[in-house]
């Protein structure tokens, strides 16, 4: 699983919408994601944060990953 961040374009310019994905694979084997839960609307410094308590593996290193990003 995953965070996938877009991009506001409506409304509040500086802000993304965030949902929690999913990869499977469907019967013919193709590559798919599927959707578990809108997140819904952040402040893009909260972003970092919400990866490192979905994503697998150690919480600090995916935090300090991402901020190093910014």
């Amino acid at each position: 699983m995953f965070i996938r961040v877009i991009p506001n374009n409506k409304g509040k310019k500086k802000t993304v919408f965030c949902d929690l994905v999913e990869s499977y694979r469907d019967d013919t084997g193709v590559s798919k994601h599927r959707i578990v839960v809108k997140l819904g609307q952040f402040d893009p410094a909260r972003v970092p944060y919400l990866k490192a308590a979905f994503n697998e593996g150690v919480p600090e290193e995916i935090l300090k990953r991402e901020l190093q990003k910014l």
